[in-house]
């Protein structure tokens, strides 16, 4: 059995915000907004393409988050609920429901929590969950 498990998230880049889709084997699990890439500039900018590994993370902000390590001259990287990049987030990714601009969506929790249960679900039967970047 595979216990390595890859979610795709695909994006569009904007001037105000870069507009995502994550799909898990060919179906699509919901839309993502970030920061427009401003070469990878902590808090400035979303994070680099590439293959990164997810991990269950505790932080002080957002509680239990899926968090990504290992991110190129960036720390604390994380997958947390947000409708406005520009305003909320400092490089993280938010999952979102439905795309309403560059950089902004809608139900970003009901979206992270659907996220959440895919990951959690791979992590308890003890599988690595990787997200590839493009």
């Amino acid at each position: 059995m595979n216990n390595q498990h890859t979610l795709h998230l695909r994006r569009i880049y904007g001037e105000r915000g870069t507009n995502g889709t994550i799909s898990y084997q060919g179906e699509q699990i919901s839309h993502t907004i970030e920061l427009p890439w401003r070469n990878n500039m902590p808090r400035m900018s979303c994070i680099p393409t590439g293959r990164y590994k997810l991990v269950k993370r505790t932080y002080t902000k957002h509680g239990e988050q899926i968090g990504i390590p290992n991110v190129l001259g960036r720390e604390a990287i994380l997958i947390h609920a947000a409708n406005d990049a520009s305003r909320e987030l400092l490089g993280c990714i938010a999952p979102v429901t439905k795309l309403t601009g560059e950089g902004t969506g809608t139900e970003s929790r009901k979206a992270l929590a659907e996220l959440k249960a895919l990951v959690y679900g791979l992590w308890d039967m003890g599988g690595e969950v990787y997200l590839v970047i493009k």
